[in-house]
Order: structure tokens, then C-alpha cells, then sequence
């Protein structure tokens, strides 16, 4: 093992302990009684329950990584990204293609392993909490769509970078940067058009006074929206969330049934006001903007590594290769992007208090408001009592208690 291989070990070591010592304290920061603030929305019976799932889910988390840790090590240092590298040569292809059937054998390895993984959390976990609502039939045909999905437009996305870096010198990480920021500019205009359809049916909320409700509203604060939908996100799960999609004029408002069944109107109108909150605040911009900037220096980053001999000796990999330098800076970031999203965490709770100011202060709805984040945190078992660390390291939304008692602040 040379200097750099234990470097890498040393941090990518840490990362999974940092993760695993952050699950194990949040475990043992689980409350005998729920805060005073949430006894009006959960029983006893229902606060008991969301510690229990939190439980099933950490230890079941706790059990994958350390066998995706594990799996890595043991295919590290038994030199297995060589074995591979020697089986991919063996059939002589180009170095784009070699590339391809090498990322795509890791990737089936690593799809594999969560689809197993999904099946026990879907079937077993999500079963046990009266979460799931997806038929197996549902989850074959969810699983071969999201492949297709991956074939159509991520394959080409792979192919394009192995491209640039193989032929294009010193400037590849700048044309891969390009591309893939605006292969996401595209998808995220398409995918309410063609991509989410595929997985769920969406039909225009009928006439009413909540849509009257939300037409005002939204009037009210200049959010122009095309239409107002409802997604059958029951077909799956009993969870309920709210969002909406597409630019400009086309804008759409979607909400799950679940949400339109088991909340008030003005509940619904204050939860919609936090999310046109976040676009009228510019946050969902300013994340895209972050998004693209992040992954340019990813992107360069990259090339500093993906053809550093020393990097790949650290591998045992014998001869430099695109491919394998992509797979290797994978490994090589996974420490960095825990890092960098501790601080996209503290940001993304900022806009979140930010949203919730904007919703209380365009509706008035405070009590509605901390109602619905209450019903919210019920129906989906959410954890009252995260510890600290975990929230540092893992939360984009502020914990529930802490929400509310902002929310209360704000009205002052």
C-alpha cells in the first residue's frame, strides 16, 4: 500500500465512521415523551411508532453501508479493478467502449445491490408501517423504466464524457461541464412532460373553492402557474408531499392525494405559500446556479486525477485509463461531498425558515401552517428528536420542534 492508498483509506474510513457514529447518537437521542408542542397532533401510540421506524431504518442503513464499505474494500485490495480491467481489455474493443462495459459492470453491481436493498425497505420496512402502497408489479415495471430512463439518457451522458477526456486534452472537464449542465437545464424542463408521467398519473384538480383558494393566492404574489394537479403518489406510499414543476408560465402545481385528503385548504394553501416561497426567493435558482457550479469544479477536479499514475497505483490499477480514473475519483469524492453538503445542508435550512417567513407572512396562515408541518411529520413518522451531529451532517430541513418554535417567533 503506498502513501496515497493510505490517505484514501484514512478519509474514506472516516466518512463512514462520521456516518455511523452520527446514525448510532441520533438513535440514542430518541425522547420516552414527545415534545408538549406536537401533543395535540400525536398520540402516544403514533410517537411510539415513529421512533420504531426510525429505528428499523437505521439499523437496516447501518447494516447496507457497512456492506457497501465492505464490498469496496475487499474488491480494492484484492485488486479487483485490475482483474476487471483485464477481463474488459480482453475483447479489444476502443477505449470508449472498454470504458462502457467497465463502468457498466461496477454500475449492475452497484444497481443490483439496491435493488435488494429497496426490495427490504419497500416490502418490509415501508409494509411493516403501513407505508407502502406498491404492488410488485408496480415495482418491476418502476425498476425497468428507470433503467430504460438511465439507457436513453444517461448512457450517452457517460459516453460523451469518456469523449471529451479521451480526445479532447487539457479542456475536457470545461466541455463535460457543458454538457451535463445542460443535459439538467433539459431535464428538468422535460420531465414534467414526458418523464414523471411514466411513473405516475396526474389529472387537474376540479373545480372548487380550494382551487379558488389557490388561484387568489397565487394571483396575489404574481406566481404564474398553468395548471393545478394531482398526482396518485397513493399507488406507492401514504406519504404526502407537495411541489410544483417546469419554468415560466408552464409552471405546474402538483400536490400527492394524500395531501389533498388528510389536510384542510388553508393547511394546503400554507404549505403551497412555502413552496412558491422558495421561487419567489429565488432559492430554487440560486441551488441550479450552485448545482452547475458545483459540478465544474467536480468536473475539474477530475482531471486532475483520472490520469495520475500514482492515483492509480493506489488502486493497483496497472495502465491508465479514462474509465477507471472515473470510477476511482467516485471513490476518491465520496469524503469531499460529505463535507460540502454540511455546508448545502446549513444553506438549504436557511431558505427553509426563509420559505416558512414567506408563507406566514402572504397568507397569515401561522397556526395552519405549523398544523400542517405537524400532520406532515405524523403521517410520514418523522423523528421529533434528531441529535445535533445528524442534523449537522444530514438534515436540509430544520427538525420539526425547532421549525415550530421558529414559525412561533416569526409571528412575533
Amino acid at each position: 500500500m503506498n502513501f496515497i492508498a493510505l490517505i484514501v483509506l484514512i478519509f474514506i474510513s472516516l466518512e463512514f465512521l462520521f456516518n455511523t457514529l452520527a446514525a448510532i447518537m441520533n438513535l440514542k437521542n430518541l425522547k420516552l415523551i414527545a415534545p408538549e408542542s406536537v401533543r395535540d397532533v400525536f398520540t402516544e401510540s403514533e410517537y411510539k411508532k415513529s421512533q420504531q421506524y426510525l429505528r428499523h431504518n437505521t439499523i437496516f442503513d447501518l447494516i447496507t453501508e457497512a456492506l457497501k464499505f465492505s464490498i469496496l474494500l475487499i474488491f480494492w485490495f484484492t485488486g479487483s479493478f485490475q482483474l476487471l480491467d483485464d477481463y474488459v481489455k480482453s475483447f479489444e474493443m476502443t477505449e470508449i467502449y472498454s470504458g462502457l462495459i467497465y463502468i457498466g459492470l461496477i454500475l449492475t453491481g452497484y444497481i443490483l445491490l439496491g435493488l435488494l436493498t429497496s426490495i427490504y425497505s419497500v416490502f418490509v420496512i415501508e409494509e411493516k408501517f403501513g407505508f407502502n402502497k406498491t404492488t410488485p408489479i408496480i415495482f418491476v415495471s418502476d425498476f425497468i423504466k428507470t433503467i430504460v430512463l438511465f439507457v436513453l439518457i444517461g448512457l450517452p451522458i457517460i459516453f460523451s464524457i469518456l469523449w471529451f477526456f479521451e480526445y479532447m486534452g487539457n479542456f475536457a472537464w470545461l466541455y463535460c461541464w457543458i454538457l451535463v449542465a445542460l443535459a439538467s437545464i433539459v431535464i428538468q424542463v422535460v420531465a414534467p412532460i414526458w418523464i414523471m408521467p411514466l411513473f405516475n398519473k396526474f389529472t387537474n384538480l376540479s373545480d372548487g373553492t380550494l382551487k379558488n383558494k389557490i388561484s387568489k393566492y397565487a394571483q396575489e404574489v404574481g406566481f404564474e402557474f398553468k395548471n393545478i394537479q394531482i398526482m396518485d403518489g397513493s399507488k406507492r406510499s401514504s406519504k404526502a408531499n407537495a411541489f410544483f414543476t417546469g419554468f415560466g408560465k408552464s409552471k405546474k402545481i402538483a400536490f400527492f392525494d394524500t395531501m389533498i385528503e388528510d389536510h384542510s385548504e388553508d393547511e394546503i394553501i400554507a404549505v403551497l405559500a412555502h413552496e412558491i416561497g422558495h421561487y419567489k426567493l429565488k432559492h430554487i435558482l440560486k441551488a441550479t446556479v450552485l448545482s452547475i457550479v458545483n459540478s465544474g469544479v467536480i468536473f475539474f477536479m477530475m482531471s486532475l486525477v483520472i490520469k495520475n499514475q500514482l492515483i492509480f497505483d493506489a488502486f493497483y490499477l496497472e495502465n491508465i485509463s479514462t474509465y477507471a480514473g472515473f470510477i476511482i475519483f467516485g471513490i476518491l469524492y465520496s469524503p469531499i461531498s460529505l463535507i460540502i453538503s454540511i455546508f448545502s445542508n446549513y444553506y438549504s435550512r436557511i431558505n427553509e425558515i426563509n420559505a416558512d417567513k414567506w408563507s406566514i407572512e402572504t397568507t397569515g396562515l401561522v397556526i395552519e401552517l405549523g398544523d400542517a408541518l405537524k400532520r406532515l411529520a405524523r403521517n410520514n413518522l418523522v423523528n421529533l428528536s434528531p441529535h445535533p451531529f445528524y442534523v449537522f451532517l444530514h438534515y436540509t430541513h430544520p427538525p420539526l420542534i425547532d421549525r415550530l418554535e421558529i414559525i412561533k417567533n416569526l409571528n412575533k
